[in-house]
């Protein structure tokens, strides 16, 4: 067979491949569209009273910081990770931030408890309905963006994007619902947050290999 035929029938029939866009252009994407998400459902639940007197505090600030530091690096990590050339360190990039996060919950808890005793626990399911609502569609949103790594590493990508849209969520919701205690805050919050994480592992792989090829 001569070279120039090979050629022709190696190359019959093949069409152009759409390179996956630059993982920092696609989180900063994706990052921009959750908030945008998030803020509206804060404008239509409406802020919470206290709002500018909790801003004022600085545990506030730096809860707040610290989860949407979380959910921002999440993103980044969700995107690295999704492709091949990428080291699998990435998944630990929201670590630190998480960890501040979970932290500043805990010593608000340990305060509080120095000061008031053991507070009364309640329950608030409008903290869960708020966080997995949002969180649910928006993890689906970056698994599809994600999709090309379900035969790469579907069960990270999955977890962080399941970590980015909640830590997101639950920034929305500090600034519309009003806990008493920081235990709360902690547990439904935090609750909240890591169950969105945990559905996501479990079924975010899954989900990215039923979705249309990239």
């Amino acid at each position: 067979m001569q070279t120039d035929d090979l050629i022709s029938r190696l190359s019959h029939g093949l069409e152009p491949v759409r390179r996956v866009t630059p993982p920092g252009r696609a989180a900063l994407g994706w990052l921009a569209l959750a908030v945008a998400v998030v803020a509206a459902g804060v404008l239509l639940s409406g802020f919470r009273h206290d709002l500018e007197q909790r801003l004022m505090l600085m545990h506030e600030q730096v809860n707040l910081a610290a989860a949407l530091a979380t959910g921002v690096a999440a993103a980044f990590a969700a995107f690295r990770l999704a492709l091949p050339d990428r080291s699998e360190r990435w998944a630990l990039l929201p670590l630190p931030f998480a960890v501040f996060w979970i932290s500043g919950l805990g010593w608000g808890c340990l305060t509080e408890f120095a000061e008031r005793g053991f507070p009364a626990l309640g329950v608030s399911f409008q903290c869960m309905r708020f966080i997995l609502g949002f969180s649910l569609p928006l993890t689906l949103g970056l698994l599809w963006m994600t999709r090309h790594a379900a035969r790469i590493r579907p069960g990270p990508v999955a977890a962080l994007a399941g970590l980015a849209a909640a830590a997101l969520a639950s920034v929305g919701l500090s600034l519309v619902h009003h806990l008493d205690a920081a235990a709360m805050v902690l547990i439904w919050h935090g609750g909240s947050v890591l169950l969105v994480v945990l559905l996501a592992r479990l079924w975010g792989a899954r989900a990215m290999r039923a979705m249309p090829a990239a």
